[in-house]
């Protein structure tokens, strides 16, 4: 999964879940769970955000709804970077000055993940590993990152004494669960014969590199993730699954050339109950546009489409769908 700006409904056995976070295999109890090495924090729609380091949400959001043991089948890798409070702060005020200085904003979640990737980046950024060693190394790192942070931001207020407190009692909940993640895939692979599916989050329209630049996330939602989030090599990829749906839709701002902002649009998303998981917000809809599936093909090679929602096409007596794009009056075969 890719962090807890990312969010996949699945429905089981007429039970619905919304996860952020967590592999959605967490439900199979005859599964493992493994989350890899981006960023790990998340919280449950139904749980008040206390505004601190929210690791002990894993268990809160399991509570919730009602999984039994899945403790048991989750695995955290060691190498995953740590969202503190002050990392959504940070996005949200970075949004408002975008918003006073552009006139626009990306429209992120405000879930910190964007500062995460920065600290990461900087080589400032912590990780579960860091939580789990020498307490007071991760204390006198955890306080040089929050002042630098407070130095770019003098507004910010953060309770520094605080979150570590609960961040101690927080990484002995968590401790059992966390492995050496780059080992443990690679028992998977070379042991005995399993079954891996590897779930991604975002779309390859959302991908750092590749995306609707800057309207993206931080981190490569496309295949190459899986080789640079979990260490697997690149012969070890078998199938490659597009998830795509029988229409477009996007959550926040950005290019979508195919939208319709009109009935067909409003349609689509009350029949398709096209709410972002994560921020509750509209999702825009239009119809599919294959130049956008013929790029994200491109880049990730796809051996096979799941194609979604298609019955949400059925009381409409026309289907549009977008074919080419112009450039200058001229068609063009590549996404610009």
């Amino acid at each position: 999964q890719g962090g807890n700006n990312a969010g996949h409904t699945v429905v089981v056995d007429g039970k619905e879940y919304d996860f952020h976070l967590f592999p959605s295999g967490i439900i199979n109890p005859k599964a493992i769970s493994f989350i890899e090495d981006r960023h790990r924090k998340t919280k449950s729609k139904s749980q008040k955000f206390d505004q601190s380091a929210q690791l002990k949400s894993y268990f809160s959001l399991y509570l919730l709804t009602g999984l039994k043991d899945w403790e048991k089948r989750l695995i955290i890798s060691d190498r995953a970077h740590i969202v503190f409070d002050f990392h959504q702060a940070v996005d949200g005020l970075q949004e408002v000055q975008r918003q006073a200085q552009e006139g626009k904003n990306i429209g992120t979640t405000k879930k910190g993940i964007g500062p995460t990737y920065s600290s990461k980046a900087a080589r400032t950024g912590l990780r579960i590993c860091d939580l789990l060693s020498d307490f007071d190394e991760f204390s006198s790192r955890f306080k040089n990152l929050a002042q630098q942070y407070k130095s770019m931001f003098p507004t910010l207020e953060i309770d520094i004494e605080g979150q570590l407190k609960k961040l101690k009692g927080y990484a002995e909940k968590i401790r059992p669960m966390v492995r050496d993640g780059v080992y443990f895939m690679y028992e998977a692979l070379h042991g005995s014969p399993k079954k891996i599916l590897v779930e991604g989050a975002n779309a390859a329209l959302l991908d750092i590199d590749f995306g609707t630049y800057p309207f993206v996330t931080s981190s490569n939602c496309t295949i190459g993730g899986v080789c640079t989030g979990l260490g697997v090599p690149p012969q070890h990829v078998g199938d490659v699954y597009g998830v795509v749906k029988a229409y477009t839709t996007r959550v926040g701002i950005g290019a979508f050339p195919t939208e319709q902002i009109n009935e067909i649009g409003d349609l689509l998303q009350s029949r398709g109950h096209e709410w972002g998981v994560t921020t509750g917000r509209k999702r825009r809809c239009g119809w599919l546009d294959l130049v956008i599936l013929k790029y994200a093909h491109m880049i990730n090679g796809f051996t096979a489409l799941a194609l979604t929602k298609l019955d949400i096409l059925d009381v409409l007596d026309e289907i549009k769908i977008g074919v080419a794009y112009k450039l200058g009056g001229k068609r063009i075969p590549y996404f610009p």
